[in-house]
């Protein structure tokens, strides 16, 4: 039945309640217009003064997880994991191993990466770069959403082929091995024998030849080690294996004990790829899971190591490790540190046992690097007055994106996002463009010019997950504008965020107000301002723990970003 046939008093209520026909009649709101975003790192460990020569660890500092290297004569390519943010899997070229600059994504449009629906810390896993005769290899991950595959180029800085799809390769965390024989062999993380479980935890690695001529694996699938180093003290989480060669053994480098604080690299060695593997028994060569907690800036959950040589013969590794700030806390997620490979009775070690990883080392006696534009590491301000024609690729998407809802051009100097219902709530494609917290003391500040539309927000966030976030925002609501700020904290909330905090301003005529984030470890300030610099707090010390991986669960770290949303 049409509204003009019901009684005058039903067709009003009809009208009034029916939001849809309200929007098909409403201008859609103009986009929010951010003109400036500022984030300053300024952690203590990164204060001391670093000897002629040396480096700082962590090497790429925030959330660059399961880090895997290749070398192609005097350049070096890091990748790392990006889970559900997009584009997926940064590179990375250095000439020293010590300064990295990131020249793109590996998987940078849609066709190659499908993240819809999928939870912040499922998506890419652990990617692993290798290079032969003159083609690079990244293989991966995509959990839930595919499975395993790997894409090709001639450049590393792209463009890089669409994913090529290994339907036999189960499990988790492929890397390619390219022997002298013109062979290859793929390792991955799979089930156990016959998927029996001997207890929780248990995996097996698994090898299979690769031919290269037609890009898919070929003959039998086998397991090399059921396990762990020691099946009888049932080891858990056997993953990341890379193959490598020296002299007349292949070596097997594993990562064991899980992700978390008995996090472990270990090593195995046979005269075939396809094994026997025999552990050596002085594993692990590097852990972190005995020393005393209460150390001076510890680094924690070490593991998932890619090993690499350099011109004059040395050996170094890069692997993943936590920086916390107060027990097993930490929101910069796991992060990627370098050191020197050392061999002893045949066998590669890391760290002796009890040897903390350092902060600052010894560099690699290479060429050195120029410094990139955009630090990775030690403590440093980086500001974007968005008046470049591209994103920076440190900035990142949360999901694959879709659709053009950001511009660059919309006003010079600025960046438009255009405010969609797409919440942070969901598992969508937010109006978000985020980077990475990198550091434990921060700040990030952006320059935001209030929303035209009532029912539209516009801000800061610090985001971990869906259910566990910080949105310091702006509105307009009646005659008034209103800054405010919500906090999703899990399961205390039903995943809901609350608002926390509120004040009507006074915004300057140039629409413009500033606001800011501050983090120290577990304190963490939220202000805002009408003039550059006078900042007004709008609620301090709040409980910073709750962006964090132990509270938050997952692979991630905190990502910083402005955001833009329709209310609902």
């Amino acid at each position: 039945m049409k509204p003009a046939h019901l009684p005058l008093c039903l067709v009003a209520t009809c009208l009034i309640a029916s939001p849809g026909l309200a929007a098909e009649t409403a201008d859609p709101p103009g986009p929010a217009l951010f003109e400036s975003f500022e984030y300053t790192g300024d952690d203590p460990v990164f204060e001391k003064p670093l000897p002629p020569g040396s480096f700082r660890n962590p090497i790429l500092a925030g959330f660059y997880s399961d880090p895997s290297i290749c070398q192609v004569g005097p350049d070096y390519y890091l990748v790392t994991s990006t889970f559900s943010w997009f584009p997926g899997v940064p590179i990375f070229h250095s000439r020293d191993l010590v300064h990295w600059k990131q020249i793109g994504h590996v998987l940078s449009r849609p066709s190659q990466l499908n993240l819809d629906g999928l939870g912040v810390s499922r998506g890419i896993f652990a990617p692993a770069i290798s290079h032969h005769k003159g083609v690079f290899y990244m293989i991966t991950t995509l959990v839930d959403a595919g499975g395993n595959f790997y894409v090709t180029a001639t450049d590393p800085a792209g463009p890089w082929s669409d994913p090529v799809w290994l339907r036999e390769i189960d499990g988790i965390d492929p890397s390619i091995f390219f022997d002298n024989d013109g062979r290859a062999y793929i390792v991955n993380n799979g089930p156990p024998p016959d998927n029996k479980p001997l207890y929780g935890g248990h995996r097996a690695v698994w090898v299979q030849e690769f031919d290269v001529a037609s890009g898919q694996p070929t003959g039998p699938r086998e397991i090399i080690v059921n396990g762990g180093v020691d099946i009888s003290k049932k080891p858990v989480w056997i993953e990341g294996p890379h193959i490598f060669r020296k002299d007349d053994w292949y070596y097997l480098t594993c990562a064991e004990g899980g992700t978390s604080v008995n996090h472990s690299q270990v090593i195995f060695r046979s005269k075939s790829p396809r094994g026997p593997y025999v552990p050596w028994d002085k594993n692990p060569i590097l852990t972190q899971r005995n020393l005393d907690p209460n150390r001076p800036t510890p680094v924690t959950s070490t593991g998932h190591a890619d090993l690499v040589t350099t011109a004059d013969g040395s050996w170094w590794g890069v692997f993943l490790g936590c920086r916390p700030y107060e027990g097993d806390y930490y929101n910069t997620g796991r992060e990627t540190f370098l050191l020197p490979v050392t061999w002893k009775d045949g066998w590669p070690i890391f760290l002796e046992p009890g040897q903390p990883v350092p902060d600052v080392v010894p560099a690699p006696q290479l060429p050195p690097s120029t410094a990139p534009a955009v630090p990775t590491t030690g403590n440093f301000t980086w500001r974007d007055e968005f008046d470049a024609p591209k994103l920076d690729p440190s900035w990142m998407f949360l999901r694959t994106r879709r659709e053009d809802w950001f511009s660059l051009k919309e006003k010079t100097g600025a960046l438009a996002l255009t405010p969609r219902p797409a919440s942070l709530l969901e598992k969508g494609n937010p109006s978000l463009v985020a980077r990475r917290q990198q550091h434990v003391r921060f700040t990030a500040a952006v320059a935001v010019q209030v929303p035209d539309a009532a029912g539209t927000s516009a801000g800061l966030v610090a985001f971990q997950n869906e259910a566990h976030h910080f949105f310091l925002g702006l509105r307009r609501r009646g005659t008034e504008t209103e800054v405010f700020l919500e906090r999703a904290k899990g399961s205390d909330q039903g995943g809901v965020p609350q608002e926390i905090a509120h004040a009507s301003i006074r915004v300057a005529d140039s629409g413009i107000v500033h606001l800011k984030i501050e983090g120290n470890g577990r304190p963490c300030s939220f202000h805002y301002a009408t003039r550059p610099g006078a900042w007004i707090p709008l609620k301090e010390n709040e409980d910073g723990t709750i962006v964090s991986t132990h509270v938050a669960g997952g692979f991630v770290g905190t990502c910083l970003g402005i955001y833009a949303r329709l209310d609902r």
